[in-house]
């Protein structure tokens, strides 16, 4: 899971991980790891000028490098932005420290029905609390899939890109899937009315069925072409998060290229992801850490982010000061019963891991 982050305005993290990671001489630090290019401009230094307390920052790009890092030793970090998928595996190993919620003045404003799903991972809400989230669907070129199905095309469901006569249709103008069994698998799953997170391999041979039908009208699975294809127009339907599917609609309204992109949350329901701010057990400068915790559960502080990275965040006193365009956008902000329809993805045992690695294989090769 967590493919999600931000490929794009890819120099702006590295630069602000650069100038960042020089310490203070003196005075206290806290050490930050989070994903790549997933932070807003001013944040870090905001929270410098605020507290005295100097970031140092570092970036990861796949959830395989963060738990192997935080699992095999002593990182040396204060906070780190996990996944939700990875929690389990943290909690398990004993990596998080509990959170003091008595002591964090914006618990209290976290987003009730977020922090339920959220504890389908974190049970009771202990370990971690939401960051920036947002959900897996389907973007797509309004006038080319209107173009190919008419204007009745169902895009308001998965049945754009699972039955396979809108698909076959579809695959003229070009679709995309992300290249993520953890993420694809579960949807198709969904689908087929079967439960997203099975260990049924009957299940997974239904899914697989289902998708190798599918698999000569899809173009090209990938965790990161599809934004720049979606906005210049070379594919017209993409499954994905629904921030890259924003940054593609941004990328082409600024090139003014005459594509028009949508985000569509399909009424079914769909996967729905945070991406969490926890303190590790070992942190070197606990302290710190929480400070940073609470400065990024911030209203006035989160928002600018979500500004940034087109991503909703956990802070519903926050959602006012988010751009219009964004936070009245319901696929971006669900209403409560959109949200009421979203499941989380789990991490399965190795017997299943190995099936969906095997399927996955076979789709992508058409087999």
């Amino acid at each position: 899971m967590s493919g999600h982050r931000s490929y794009f305005n890819l120099g702006l993290g590295a630069c602000l991980a650069i100038s960042l990671s020089a310490v203070a001489a003196d005075g206290e630090t806290v050490h930050v790891y989070n994903w790549y290019d997933y932070i807003g401009p001013n944040t870090l230094h905001d929270f410098k000028r605020d507290t005295g307390i100097q970031p140092v920052y570092d970036t990861f790009d796949s959830a395989e490098v963060l738990e192997g890092k935080l699992l095999t030793s002593r990182s040396g970090y204060d906070v780190v932005v996990a996944s939700n998928f990875s929690l389990p595996t943290l909690i398990k190993a004993g990596a998080l420290a509990p959170l003091p919620h008595a002591r964090m003045p914006d618990f209290t404003n976290m987003d009730a029905d977020l922090m339920a799903k959220l504890a389908n991972n974190d049970p009771g809400n202990q370990y971690a609390v939401p960051y920036l989230w947002g959900t897996n669907g389907i973007g797509y070129n309004v006038d080319k899939v209107r173009a190919a199905l008419g204007d009745k095309a169902p895009v308001d469901s998965w049945d754009l890109v699972f039955k396979e006569e809108n698909l076959a249709k579809l695959g003229q103008c070009g679709v995309a899937m992300l290249d993520s069994p953890s993420e694809m698998l579960p949807v198709a799953l969904h689908y087929l009315g079967l439960p997203p997170n099975s260990t049924n391999p009957e299940d997974y041979n239904k899914a697989e069925a289902l998708l190798l039908k599918l698999r000569p009208h899809i173009a090209y699975f990938n965790s990161s072409k599809f934004i720049s294809d979606l906005s210049n127009g070379n594919i017209c339907v993409a499954v994905g998060w629904s921030g890259a599917m924003l940054e593609a609609k941004a990328t082409a309204e600024q090139a003014g290229n005459g594509v028009k992109i949508a985000y569509s949350l399909p009424k079914e329901g769909a996967p729905v992801w945070f991406d969490t701010l926890v303190l590790l057990k070992d942190a070197p400068h606990p302290q710190q850490g929480l400070a940073f915790i609470d400065y990024l559960m911030r209203a006035d502080v989160i928002a600018p982010v979500s500004n940034h990275l087109n991503y909703p965040n956990g802070n519903r006193n926050a959602t006012a000061l988010v751009a219009e365009a964004t936070r009245n956008n319901p696929a971006v902000y669900p209403s409560a019963e959109a949200l009421a329809t979203l499941f989380t993805l789990q991490p399965l045992p190795p017997a299943t891991e190995r099936v969906r690695t095997r399927i996955w294989s076979k789709v992508k090769n058409g087999e």
